[in-house]
């Protein structure tokens, strides 16, 4: 069992000052490694090194910071399995997924942000005004256990290539491969102070970091509720806040769409991950003439999913991340029972073998109605709710009629139907026939899904203020 009880802070590796935690791998209900969270001291140490480190790493050259940005590309890449494996035993991501969902991924997407480096180099011309772009300053990140490295990347990155320097505060419950990079990032150069790395929950740490006076931005991943709560926090010092919140995602299948492949799309893109995934498309709306097939044809899907070992070749589904959000996703399956929903297969039955873990049944709940609280509330678990729909315009306003806003998607048999359809959906990000991610598209929500963009060029942006100088004419 690993016993870590070292933050990074200013360069170097200090003891944490708060209590010990013990992190569970949900895939055994054992006790994997032990953890010393940050105290607040601790984190006034941070920010405080983070701001020393910001007037110096704030004007060096784009070329050097787009050259640390690759070093530690360099050195994530070469502790790819480490990485891999310490994020399948903290949140139960099997490994052979684990490899390329956690880690090949994010560090493709933080090699995007290489070149980007050299967008803060741009002068822009306005009459006899000149426009720049500045890095906003300390930045405190509080980062998801789904994705963990994908999140931390898609921050920590473009402050990088930006100039700010930055607190990092992982999930409690995954702060392995955060300890990782930030060996990674030590090793890479980064000067002392740039990059700062704090432990804990977050009602202790993230909260001191949301309220301290020196942070410029904060920017935060995760339930809408706690979303928030930070923004509440950070108004006072009328901080930037950046947030990528909760989702309850649909998915239209048309009339002339292909119904297998679409609904072959759809399971898998519910139940990777088990379901914890923020832009799942857990809600399918099928047109009411096909609702029949659709139903057995998703059945079918689900029942082929394997559930099992993350250690395991075969196992697509691992478990859920914790036994309390377990005893959450059970609950809203119950609930959506109570409502009228029909359970077609998965359920709260333990699965056979697996009474150890925190598993849940892969589940298709149909004769869904959008005013059920299981089509309305993110349950961030392995359950697809099935809607019928009687035309084009019903499907729009049930795709929309939500709180939420992060993502959608529609299969069709006509692309430039699609489109349309695309356009009209009020959601940050919109995939076509099974389109899969870009690293160079921002991502982000309407709604109460948050605010601001993360990736691509918009992620950029996020970190960067606009000064004007005016020039005598």
């Amino acid at each position: 069992m690993e016993i870590l009880t070292e933050i990074y802070i200013d360069g170097g590796w200090v003891p944490a000052g708060g209590a010990a935690r013990e992190l569970v791998n949900p895939a055994t209900g054992s006790v994997h490694a032990r953890v010393t969270d940050a105290s607040s001291a601790d984190v006034d140490l941070a920010v405080q090194a983070a701001r020393r480190a910001f007037p110096a790493w704030s004007v060096t050259s784009s070329a050097e910071r787009a050259a640390c940005i690759e070093r530690i590309c360099v050195g994530l890449k070469a502790r790819s399995e480490e990485l891999a494996s310490t994020i399948s035993r903290e949140m139960g991501m099997p490994l052979q997924l684990s490899r390329g969902w956690q880690v090949a991924g994010p560090i493709t997407g933080m090699r995007s942000f290489v070149a980007r480096a050299a967008k803060m180099d741009e002068v822009r011309r306005e009459g006899h005004s000149l426009i720049l772009r500045e890095a906003i300053g300390v930045c405190a990140f509080i980062t998801p256990w789904n994705v963990p490295l994908h999140q931390l990347v898609g921050k920590v990155a473009p402050a990088l290539a930006a100039g700010c320097t930055m607190v990092l505060k992982p999930a409690e419950t995954t702060p392995l491969h955060a300890l990782i990079f930030a060996q990674v990032a030590h090793d890479a150069g980064l000067p002392a102070g740039v990059f700062n790395l704090v432990t804990g929950d977050g009602p202790s740490i993230g909260e001191a970091l949301c309220t301290h006076p020196e942070v410029d931005m904060v920017s935060f991943t995760g339930s809408t509720r706690a979303g928030v709560r930070i923004a509440q926090m950070a108004a006072p010092d009328v901080k930037r806040v950046c947030q990528e919140l909760g989702g309850k995602s649909p998915l239209i299948i048309t009339e002339d769409a292909d119904l297998a492949a679409a609904i072959h799309f759809g399971v898998r893109d519910v139940m990777v991950n088990s379901g914890q995934i923020c832009c799942a498309l857990t809600r399918m709306l099928v047109p009411r003439s096909r609702y029949s097939a659709a139903v057995a044809l998703a059945r079918r899907e689900v029942d082929a999913i394997q559930v099992g070992d993350p250690q395991l070749s075969d196992s697509f589904m691992g478990p859920v991340s914790s036994a309390a959000h377990q005893a959450r996703v059970l609950d809203a399956i119950r609930g959506g029972l109570q409502e009228g929903a029909r359970l077609v297969c998965g359920g709260t039955e333990p699965l056979p073998g697996l009474e150890q873990g925190c598993y849940v049944r892969p589940t298709l709940l149909a004769d869904v109605t959008n005013d059920m609280r299981v089509a309305r509330e993110e349950i961030f678990g392995p359950v697809l709710c099935l809607l019928s729909f009687d035309d084009l315009e019903d499907a729009i306003r049930q795709a929309n009629d939500t709180p939420y806003g992060l993502a959608a998607a529609v299969w069709a048999a006509d692309t430039e139907q699609a489109q349309h359809i695309a356009g009209r959906l009020r959601a940050g990000q919109v995939s076509l026939n099974g389109a899969g991610w870009n690293y160079s598209a921002p991502f982000g929500g309407y709604k109460h899904s948050g605010n601001g963009r993360e990736w691509g060029d918009e992620g950029l942006d996020e970190f960067v203020e606009i000064k004007s100088i005016q020039l005598p004419e």
